[in-house]
């Protein structure tokens, strides 16, 4: 099919994008404004068109999906600590540029797919969220993303739009931008940085191997039914603190870098998904986070040429505002 990747030249968009390509002869086409998170290098190895353009820019969601057949939208402002700083952004690109490209899929006829999170759950003490628990995100970006959501929903029942939700845990992988917990504390702990663990470091999180994020939500995209959400997530929970231990055995660095800071605003303290529903369209994940943390180690060790213009350039500041200190 042509595919229109909407966010393709992010960390989940991109890889989503590869794997079409790769593994299914989509013909595709992203979508992206290439903010800081968004790269053209992501999507060197994919075979792709390109538009360059905001998701709430209605002439440059034209120009990608005409001639199409699907659209999935990976495009989002995604890190909750930027949210809590500036929160207008979300607001735009989540409500402004999703009411968008609803519209251009409803124009068309198109099949879409919204690529949500497990936050706009909120946080759970035990058990699973499944998904038809309430929705009560806790941040500005969780709530943005729980607004998107339910504004799908309204084109599916009111226009009947072949659309779908898919909302995945705590994805991980190669090509993560280094604000997110696990590129964050590969790269600290490769260079000698300290490593910043917000708390106590006991907040659980349900982590999930980028490419069977991809393989779910392309699952979705090819079987699932419109007006349904479908939780996808990984195959085991893992404290943070834990997981800046295991980085610190898998790259050699000292116990003594890691350094706790004042925990972050109403921060969660559990995830937790039940990803039957998927499964029941064929899907299981196939990488134990054991395995993928030490694949996700192994290509930021291998790969520097990606991230240092990144940790050379605005993201500096940004952590530097973020953690009250500069990276060496």
């Amino acid at each position: 099919m042509r595919l229109v990747v909407a966010g393709g030249a992010g960390f989940i968009g991109s890889t989503f994008a590869r794997i079409r390509a790769r593994d299914h002869g989509d013909d595709i086409v992203v979508l992206d404004k290439l903010t800081y998170a968004g790269r053209r290098e992501n999507l060197r190895d994919v075979e792709h068109g390109f538009v360059h353009g905001a998701i709430e820019d209605a002439s440059a969601v034209a120009e990608a999906a005409d001639g199409a057949d699907a659209l999935v939208n990976f495009a989002a402002e995604s890190h909750v600590d930027r949210s809590i700083a500036d929160p207008d952004a979300f607001v735009r690109t989540q409500m402004d540029g999703t009411y968008i490209l609803l519209e251009a899929a409803r124009e068309r006829g198109l099949r879409y797919v919204q690529v949500s999170t497990d936050e706009v759950y909120g946080s759970i003490d035990e058990g699973t969220f499944t998904e038809d628990s309430p929705l009560q995100p806790s941040s500005p970006y969780s709530a943005t993303k729980a607004g998107a959501d339910l504004l799908v929903g309204s084109y599916v029942h009111t226009y009947g739009l072949n659309a779908s939700i898919v909302r995945g845990s705590n994805a991980y992988g190669p090509r993560q931008y280094p604000e997110k917990l696990i590129p964050l504390m590969v790269l600290n702990a490769l260079s000698g940085d300290a490593l910043p663990v917000y708390g106590d470091g006991m907040q659980v999180r349900n982590w999930l191997f980028v490419e069977d994020f991809a393989r779910g939500i392309g699952r979705v995209l090819d079987a699932g039914i419109p007006g349904e959400a479908y939780n996808v997530g990984g195959p085991d929970e893992c404290p943070n603190l834990e997981v800046v231990h295991r980085i610190v055995d898998l790259t050699g660095a000292g116990e003594e870098l890691i350094e706790h800071v004042p925990d972050r605003p109403g921060h969660d303290r559990r995830y937790s998904l039940s990803s039957d529903k998927v499964r029941a369209l064929g899907w299981s994940p196939e990488v134990r986070f054991a395995e993928g943390l030490e694949r996700t180690v192994a290509w930021y060790r291998d790969n520097a040429w990606w991230w240092e213009p990144i940790r050379s350039g605005e993201y500096r500041a940004y952590y530097e505002r973020q953690y009250g200190r500069a990276l060496g």
